[in-house]
């Protein structure tokens, strides 16, 4: 029996030396966020109060070569929201796998302008028109500076449910940098359609400015369709203001013009605030969009007031 006693604390001993170059960290962060919405008058939203919760899950670890591998998980409401995996190797920049993030590419720049709050198109029914994205389920990525000069690219080897009938794939690329001390950025990207040839060419293109508190920004977006008369093209501007280190205002308007010439403008606005205090987050935006969809006198907007905490 004591000998059977030695053997399993040998045993255990062991297992703990050889699993101790393995040692990594996993923690865990949550939000609890109170939020009440009000829509736009012809629309049925039931009761304006609701509340959200979030817990997310990273992880990281070091590898012999130095380099370090990163895992996220976010949870929504106790249902999957996101998940990510990423190899830092230093200098060489950043490898990535993205299940619902649009960590990478062109996603990752759909609206860099700045806001306290939501982009000027969010929760509005015209939402999706003019921005450039492409699938954030099961895409590659990959992240990195060089000299300056900032490059972010994503791959989604199938973009669409029937791949035999589909595009192959979605790329994008976006390079990035500093110039004269603004920020400036251009993306490509090339989306997957439903049928072969269909595919989608994605252009995006901004530049944000700081000074003090002040910060502007312009960017422009080009989709270009294959169908005929499809092609959607977003301009959008937007400032923001720090009044101090826990309070910032923001104010943003964008247009989004269609090829069809039975389409008009689509002309989006919104205001955004958010108050700051430790773990505590007050906030609200307002977004209002007229001719929605390029159809003449179709109108939507949201009024948000939230209150989110973070763990």
């Amino acid at each position: 029996m004591t000998n059977m006693k030695k053997l399993g604390l040998t045993a255990l001993a062991g297992s703990l030396v050889a699993t101790s170059g393995f040692a990594g960290e996993l923690s865990v962060s949550g939000t609890a966020k109170l939020t009440y919405v009000s829509q736009h008058e012809s629309e049925v939203t039931g009761n304006p109060f609701s509340m959200s919760q979030g817990i997310g899950f990273s992880g990281s670890g070091d590898l012999d070569n130095g380099m370090t591998i990163n895992y996220g998980y976010t949870m929504t409401d106790a249902a999957f929201s996101s998940s990510t995996l990423k190899l830092d190797m230093g200098d060489m920049g950043t490898l990535s796998y993205s299940d619902g993030a649009g960590s990478t590419g062109i996603s990752a720049y759909d609206d860099k302008m700045p806001t306290a709050g939501e982009e000027v198109w969010d929760d509005l029914d015209g939402q999706a028109n003019g921005i450039a994205t492409i699938s954030n389920k099961g895409t590659l990525g990959y992240a990195g500076t060089f000299s300056g000069v900032g490059v972010s690219i994503s791959y989604n080897p199938d973009d669409a449910a029937a791949p035999a009938t589909t595009s192959e794939s979605s790329k994008s690329v976006v390079f990035s940098g500093e110039v004269g001390g603004a920020n400036v950025f251009l993306g490509i990207g090339d989306k997957a359609g439903a049928t072969v040839n269909t595919g989608t060419d994605l252009t995006t293109a901004g530049v944000t400015y700081t000074a003090g508190a002040v910060t502007v920004g312009f960017q422009t977006t080009s989709i270009d369709a294959s169908a005929a008369n499809s092609d959607v093209d977003r301009n959008h501007v937007a400032a923001s203001f720090a009044v101090n280190e826990n309070l910032s205002i923001s104010y943003g308007m964008s247009t989004v013009e269609f090829e069809s010439n039975a389409k008009v403008d689509q002309e989006d606005s919104g205001v955004a605030v958010s108050y700051t205090m430790g773990s505590m987050t007050l906030g609200a935006f307002m977004n209002k969009s007229d001719d929605v969809g390029g159809t003449s006198a179709a109108e939507d907007s949201v009024t948000e007031v939230s209150l989110a905490f973070a763990f």
